[in-house]
């Protein structure tokens, strides 16, 4: 039988194993001209809209909305590839702009890193909410998720009213802050070709705030710097697999292929394994990583990979994102998730989200 993959929250496809050329001959200079960037919001005016629509009261119903899928539309059935998982790239070993470098996993100012949440946001007229995480950067304030989490290639809309919680509560709280989001950095190659290789984006965010209730009013306070208040996972590009080990986390919420929902959205999911090569060609995903043995569902979309997990610390380093679930044996339930890979393209796409400013205070 045909192997099976399936988005994060679409439909079938099939993909199989292969062997993953190396991107290292890549320059700087041609990666950093595929790099797309997307205002969400240009003025203090628009973060206050955005703040504004993102009161307790609508926050309480955030985790009723629809996980974001990657297309509204089936994927084309694929015919399987042939091949090896052998030394094949999976995610980063690098930095933002050289491959023997790396980005340093920060600790918050206070306490245990807590660098995962969820995003939410509209497109259209509809809300959705995704995975995500806070990743190390000079300006303290770059969120990575999958694309599809903010920017619909289908449509060429970037996402409206975005927002990330760090650790969300299960009745709307946002004990880190809500970060809302400036600008989007991704390849160019997601918008403009929507192929899943580029299903990645780091978005960077304004400084926090909480809501506090003052008489019959919310009044938004200041918290910072997302970074300082939550940390940030480190980056690497680049790397090489198989790899074992590997930690994924996402909100998962979706039903299995058999109907079952083990998951329900509203707690952080681990799941830790292998990586090998996966292939999805009616996806444009001819470099993708697959990580297994894995049962996410969709609402785990955007959730980060990270190498070299200190429980402890609650950081690493960031090698990938959710992007597509997989039915590999064609059973009840899904048994693998694979990511884009990270290559020195994505270092770019992270160094210019790491690169831009936001307003010191936005309430």
């Amino acid at each position: 039988m045909i192997p099976r993959a399936r988005h994060l929250a679409a439909a079938a496809l099939s993909g199989a194993l292969l062997m993953l050329p190396v991107f290292a001959g890549v320059s700087d200079a041609s990666a950093a001209s595929k790099v797309y960037k997307v205002a969400l919001t240009k003025t203090r005016a628009d973060v206050q809209r955005v703040a504004n629509y993102w009161k307790p009261e609508q926050l309480k119903k955030a985790d009723s909305y629809s996980p974001a899928t990657p297309s509204s539309q089936p994927a084309p059935v694929a015919k399987a590839a042939s091949g090896g998982a052998v030394n094949a790239p999976i995610g980063a070993s690098g930095s933002a702009l050289r491959t023997s470098q790396a980005v340093t996993p920060a600790p918050p100012t206070k306490g245990a890193a807590r660098t995962m949440g969820k995003v939410y946001f509209r497109f259209g007229n509809k809300e959705y909410w995704c995975s995500a995480s806070s990743v190390a950067a000079k300006n303290h304030s770059v969120v990575a998720t999958a694309a599809h989490c903010a920017y619909d290639a289908r449509q060429g809309n970037a996402a409206a009213y975005w927002i990330f919680v760090p650790n969300p509560g299960s009745n709307g709280e946002a004990p880190d802050g809500i970060y809302v989001g400036s600008s989007i950095s991704m390849h160019e190659d997601w918008p403009g070709k929507n192929d899943y290789d580029y299903d990645y984006a780091f978005v960077t965010v304004h400084r926090g705030f909480t809501w506090q209730k003052q008489g019959d009013k919310y009044v938004a306070k200041d918290v910072g710097q997302l970074q300082d208040n939550v940390g940030g996972l480190g980056l690497e590009l680049s790397r090489r697999s198989p790899l074992s080990d590997i930690h994924a986390f996402g909100y998962a919420a979706g039903p299995q292929p058999d109907g079952s929902r083990p998951f329900n959205g509203l707690s952080l999911q681990p799941c830790v394994g292998s990586t090998r090569k996966a292939v999805a060609p009616g996806l444009d995903l001819n470099f993708g990583v697959q990580l297994a043995p894995c049962n996410f569902s969709k609402g785990a979309s955007g959730g980060p990979w990270v190498f070299g997990w200190q429980a402890d610390k609650k950081l690493g380093n960031l090698v990938g994102v959710n992007s597509l679930t997989w039915n590999t044996d064609a059973k009840g339930e899904f048994d693998a998730v694979s990511s884009p890979y990270f290559s020195i393209v994505t270092g770019e796409a992270y160094r210019h989200a790491a690169a831009q400013t936001t307003p010191t205070n936005v309430m």
